[in-house]
């Protein structure tokens, strides 16, 4: 590499910006470079970069916070070198998350005293949360069937098949069976009568969701409950309930603040949430709460000494930045349960906005439901001329990010696009992503009629043939691309764009 100045120099002297000026040959992309670079140049190469990902805030696909108020960054940039594990360093902070954890408690109507702490933790997200109650409850149930002599080695969760992911790693990580309860066209939760029916004597919890993923919906936890407090009456078990509210656990007790589905339920033992959602923070910060001591087993809790003190610490993580949960507490604290409410109030409202404009249409299916989380799925009433994923790739031009996907088993022939309601996405932009929708739908429609299904016998008889293996995901992109070669062609004939 060429420097037109050494890097010490131009710390001093070069004032300019873009990295041409000072790098006359590129760095190599996979080793590092042998020499420095000015500070100015390293900036401005990875800024250009970065300048091609997709903008956070029209990334409906997800449900992480993009948006925070600018004191709070201000308070996230201060403390963005505390090493949160170090809690004899740094005991404000872990004051802070302590009054967070008892905060969430309260929130879920834990049983707490008038002067007794909550139970629980800070994690990265839900996932790290899951894990730990998940933790929790396989030793509880293995502590107890050894000491009634009983085998201990074929643990299993009961859940529905439309539990995040995480679930699933859960159960690979730990050797847990992860028995799921199917769904059906129509129906894309967990079916609670179906669950109890699964749980056997080697269950160690029944995960319920507050907020599938796949379309906001709110599982029936009551429902839930009262049928296991039933069976555990007639079988002597005592299954308990974890609630995974990653997504409907800072909804909930300010939308509909009368659902039971939390502490107030007997069997709910311990809930995750994820602060980084609905919480209403930047990426990196869940939380899991367990209903009292004796659901989270002593062995599990780990003490240190060695950063100054002794410090007890349950988490798979060590090492993390203090700053998302200084930014939780900022919220909990300036929101209150009336800015809270606000928030939540103003994206179902524009979530319904949402879905009203797009029922205005006549060309979907709305498949979520309006007492949820706030986000629309919805799919095609028609899709022989395109489908989902199609209008999905389209839409990636006008800057939207709007996943399609296909829901699990039994259910797996449906196919939804969902669109996720932040706190950033207004009415505005809500308004703009209908007519952008009806722009890709009135593109598709002016296509040969024919040009998909063609598309498609050709991908069946190629796939029979065994010249060719395709997953549905390959298929729809190479469909897409063959469109857009089309309307680039047919534009380039004509000099006049397809409206």
């Amino acid at each position: 590499m060429v420097l037109s100045k050494t890097a010490s120099e131009t710390d001093v002297s070069i004032h300019s910006t873009f990295a041409s000026r000072y790098v006359r040959n590129s760095l190599p992309r996979f080793k590092m470079p042998e020499n420095s670079v000015p500070k100015e140049a390293a900036f401005q190469i990875i800024n250009d970069e970065l300048m091609l990902d997709g903008n956070p805030r029209l990334n409906l696909a997800s449900f992480v916070t993009t948006w925070m108020e600018p004191e709070c960054n201000k308070l996230i940039m201060d403390a963005i070198n505390k090493n949160y594990v170090d809690m004899d360093e740094y005991p404000v902070t872990t004051e802070l998350q302590n009054r967070c954890v008892n905060m969430i408690a309260h929130l879920f109507n834990a049983p707490l005293g008038e002067s007794e702490a909550a139970v629980g933790v800070g994690t990265v997200g839900s996932s790290e949360a899951i894990m730990l109650a998940g933790l929790a409850f396989k030793r509880k149930w293995q502590n107890k069937r050894k000491a009634e002599g009983k085998p201990y080695d074929k643990p299993n969760i009961v859940t529905g098949a439309n539990v995040q992911v995480c679930w699933e790693k859960f159960a690979r990580y730990f050797e847990v069976e992860l028995k799921e309860v199917k769904l059906r066209e129509g129906y894309y939760v967990m079916d609670p009568a179906k669950a109890v029916e699964l749980v056997d004597e080697n269950t160690i919890c029944v995960a319920a969701i507050l907020g599938s993923t796949l379309n906001g919906e709110f599982e029936d936890v009551k429902l839930l409950n009262d049928l296991l407090v039933e069976k555990n009456k007639e079988t002597g078990w005592d299954t308990p309930i974890h609630v995974d509210a990653a997504s409907g656990g800072f909804i909930a007790p300010f939308l509909y603040p009368e659902l039971e589905w939390d502490f107030r339920l007997p069997l709910v033992k311990s809930i995750n949430v994820s602060g980084h959602k609905y919480g209403l923070v930047y990426a990196g910060i869940g939380w899991v709460i367990w209903r009292s001591k004796d659901d989270l087993p002593e062995e599990l809790i780990f003490h240190i000494n060695y950063l100054g003190a002794d410090q007890p610490t349950f988490t798979l993580n060590f090492s993390k930045g203090s700053s998302q949960v200084i930014a939780q507490y900022y919220q909990l604290i300036r929101l209150g349960h009336e800015g809270y409410k606000n928030v939540m109030e103003n994206c179902h409202e524009n979530a319904m906005v949402l879905k009203e404009g797009l029922e205005k249409t006549g060309r979907f299916n709305i498949v979520s439901k309006d007492d949820g989380v706030p986000l629309v799925a919805f799919s095609l009433k028609d899709n022989k001329r395109h489908d989902e994923f199609e209008i999905s790739e389209m839409l990636r031009r006008y800057g939207w990010i709007v996943p399609a996907y296909t829901m699990p088993a039994d259910a797996q022939h449906i196919t939804v696009l969902r669109v996720v309601i932040r706190e950033d996405f207004s009415r505005t932009l809500a308004e703009r992503l209908v007519l952008d929708i009806q722009k890709v739908v009135h593109e598709f429609d002016a296509l040969p009629a024919k040009l998909n299904a063609r598309l498609a016998t050709e991908k069946q008889e190629q796939v029979k043939n065994g010249t060719v293996k395709k997953t549905a995901i390959e298929t729809q992109r190479e469909i897409t691309a063959y469109w857009k070669k089309y309307v680039t062609e047919r534009k380039s004939n004509n000099k006049t764009q397809i409206c």
